[in-house]
């Protein structure tokens, strides 16, 4: 299934994730396996959260670049359209290209 993620895009040009174990270096092309960090001040979710479309309008794009990312195991999770809508909750993830920003 495909999908897509929005992540930290680092000065060196490596992407990780957002919010939670935000020092992770994502690498391209390679199966990712979800973990599970309980983070104080975050909904407890486990998984890697991604949307149908590249649009989270609740967060900032500063810093940050889309990849169309391919999912497994997927669970859906119904947020409010001005959260981006649908999300799906992956336990396998792989990130198939970064997206040029618009």
């Amino acid at each position: 299934m495909i999908g897509y993620k929005l992540f930290k895009l680092r000065k060196n040009g490596t992407i990780g994730p957002l919010f939670i174990n935000s020092r992770q270096i994502i690498p391209i092309g390679t199966w990712l396996q979800a973990e599970d960090h309980p983070t104080k001040g975050f909904a407890h979710r486990p998984g890697w959260h991604t949307s149908i479309e590249p649009i989270a309008p609740h967060l900032s794009p500063k810093g940050r670049i889309w990849a169309k990312v391919e999912i497994e195991d997927v669970k859906e999770w119904k947020r409010p359209r001005r959260q981006g809508g649908m999300w799906y909750i992956a336990q396998r993830m792989k990130v198939l290209e970064l997206m040029p920003n618009q």
